[in-house]
């Protein structure tokens, strides 16, 4: 398969260059996984993993209207109970639609798409459609899953996933360069606002560094700290070969009441203040990471108090390029 061509409009929004860093967040933006949260979900009778969405509305379009670079969502087909997290609960594609539809300059991310439980045809009209809705704001996140019980629901091989990712890739990016050339018999319409899609994937997807970089724009790896993280940047740069392909992470922040708290690690992120979230966000930066999207989840303070101190104190320090407002 060809390289695709250098990552189109809606990557470079949140990753313009080497040695720049911008913040997205990660949907659903609740706090439910910290003690105050699960308490919260018992009286309302929620079960754990089942975020609380009655103001996902509002958050999303805070987000947008205080600068974040980007809105992030998970793709959960069927919600484990034992798995315990049930993303954003809402389908991916449906959703996007209705973002698109409330925000206005966010970029509209998938992290990720479980690539081998859904048709690429479909997939890729799905992501055209959002993307034209959202004028071109769309970053297609992908991912082999990490589910194996969903995949004999789905009636799919799950010892195949790896060859039904890379086959899923080249259809959609052959359907996005088709899209209203008339040099195919059926098409698949519409066709994405800047002729393709940029594609991320989450995790290895069961490939190589080397297969990643040659066919896809991007990489959404796991959360390391930034002196893990330096070595898996430097490998992921080496697969490049002097091409830029950004490097994305995720965050998770409890973020403190004490401005100078330090930083206390935990699973995938930290609990600290927001002056250590600097310092932690410039280690990142140092480790050619491109883009952190940050995880509330865990947070002890309500979401809305986090996102305008980290709008306030920290967005200044790791700004987005200048955003294209949609028409």
């Amino acid at each position: 398969m060809d390289t695709p061509a250098p990552g189109p409009t809606a990557l470079r929004r949140i990753a313009a260059g080497p040695g720049e860093l911008t913040l997205g967040v990660e949907l659903p933006l609740d706090n439910d996984w910290s003690s105050g949260g699960r308490r919260a979900a018992a009286v309302a009778g929620r079960a754990p993993g089942v975020p609380d969405l009655t103001r996902h509305h509002q958050l999303a379009q805070l987000a947008d209207g205080l600068g974040f670079a980007a809105l992030w969502l998970r793709d959960v087909p069927l919600w484990d109970p034992s798995f315990g997290d049930a993303g954003q609960v809402f389908d991916p594609f449906p959703y996007l639609g209705y973002l698109a539809a409330v925000t206005r300059r966010i970029q509209l991310g998938t992290a990720a798409v479980a690539l081998p439980l859904r048709h690429p045809l479909h997939v890729a009209k799905m992501a055209a459609t959002i993307d034209r809705l959202s004028q071109g704001r769309l970053i297609l996140g992908i991912a082999s899953g990490d589910r194996p019980i969903e995949y004999p629901v789905f009636g799919v091989d799950h010892e195949r996933r790896a060859q039904a990712v890379r086959d899923g890739v080249q259809i959609m990016r052959r359907a996005w360069a088709e899209a209203g050339t008339g040099g195919a018999d059926i098409q698949v319409l519409p066709a994405p606002a800047n002729g393709t899609i940029p594609l991320v994937m989450a995790g290895k997807g069961q490939q190589t560094l080397d297969w990643l970089a040659a066919c896809l724009d991007g990489h959404f790896t796991y959360h390391r700290p930034g002196h893990a993280m330096r070595p898996v940047a430097e490998q992921w740069l080496r697969a490049c070969g002097g091409a830029y392909r950004p490097l994305l992470t995720t965050m998770l922040v409890d973020l403190l009441d004490d401005p100078d708290a330090p930083a206390e690690p935990m699973r995938f992120g930290a609990r600290l203040g927001r002056q250590a979230l600097i310092d932690y966000l410039e280690e990142l930066r140092a480790a050619h990471v491109a883009h952190v999207a940050l995880n509330f989840r865990p947070s002890s303070r309500p979401v809305q108090d986090v996102l305008l101190e980290i709008a306030g104190h920290v967005l200044p320090r790791f700004p987005s390029p200048s955003p294209v407002a949609a028409v």
